[in-house]
């Protein structure tokens, strides 16, 4: 049987900038090749982590063709196409398919608090596509919850395929499975990567694989493969790194997993504004919890 593509780990992507805050494309191209290599499944550009609210539309646009470019065979690019309107996410998730992308990743319309008939609408739109949807619950930024009874209508009308879950509350996987038999969850908190994949997680759009996609490829397929041995050997990896996963949830999230990534020998650089330069408090705890890591020999 052939894997849906939205499956397995697919790396929400930071997205590097050169001294002037112009975006690097080859840069870019380049850490997309590097997380191929180093076994992610796929990208996710264009998500809260790649900054897309401060891309003009022709960066946006391009940042998605660079990251079908790059990808090698079997590689997979599911871009977010978040919008304030149904209309413009609807063209994002076109532009994404003529790109050559296989999936796109869609919040719940977030200009406002949308009702249960606004954020089926939404869906509607944009499933008119024809790329397969992956859902977002991010209600802690939306304010708009996409509960289980609410995806499971989804579900039913063929709107989506999955959900990426940044509730942080791992019980919602059992009721998801419950009502929405056939969607798959995917896990979207990088703290509760274990928890989640014990519960049946088929995926993860991920933050801290950017730094390490090693060591955190390794511990996802060991969480979610089923088998207790694994499990076993889960366990001391993911509180070797949890310190270091738990800031991907964190309001500074971009700037961390950035500090993370320059730490660790890669190009995280700059955030652009509004995102400011972390204080010298939090970019400490971050450097120590990061270089702990390290020194563990994570990559």
């Amino acid at each position: 049987m052939t894997t849906p593509v939205w499956h397995g780990v697919h790396v929400a992507t930071a997205l590097p900038f050169d001294d002037d805050l112009s975006v690097d494309y080859d840069g870019y191209a380049e850490h997309v090749r590097f997380l191929a290599e180093g076994g992610c499944d796929g990208v996710c550009p264009n998500g809260s982590l790649g900054e897309y609210q401060t891309l003009t539309a022709e960066e946006r646009a391009r940042v998605v063709r660079t990251a079908v470019e790059a990808a090698p065979e079997g590689f997979h690019v599911m871009p977010g196409v978040a919008a304030y309107g149904a209309a413009e996410a609807r063209r994002w998730a076109e532009q994404a398919a003529e790109a050559g992308a296989s999936s796109v990743l869609l919040l719940p319309p977030n200009a406002y608090r949308a009702d249960r008939a606004a954020v089926v609408g939404h869906y509607r739109e944009v499933a008119k596509a024809g790329l397969p949807v992956v859902a977002y619950n991010n209600p802690i930024d939306t304010k708009v919850d996409l509960t289980p009874d609410l995806l499971a209508e989804l579900h039913r009308e063929g709107l989506i395929v999955g959900v990426k879950e940044f509730t942080g509350d791992v019980r919602r996987a059992y009721e998801i499975a419950e009502l929405a038999p056939g969607l798959d969850v995917l896990i979207g908190s990088d703290d509760v990567l274990l928890e989640v994949g014990i519960a049946g997680a088929v995926g993860w759009i991920a933050g801290y694989p950017n730094m390490i996609p090693k060591a955190t490829v390794e511990l996802y397929r060991l969480a979610t493969s089923g088998d207790p041995a694994d499990l076993a050997k889960a366990l001391p990896i993911y509180r070797d790194l949890h310190p270091l996963l738990r800031w991907d949830s964190k309001t500074e999230f971009v700037q961390s997993i950035k500090l993370s990534m320059d730490l660790a020998g890669r190009k995280g650089g700059p955030c652009r504004p509004p995102r400011a330069p972390l204080s010298a408090e939090l970019a400490a705890r971050i450097t120590r919890d990061t270089q702990a890591v390290l020194d563990k020999g994570y990559v």
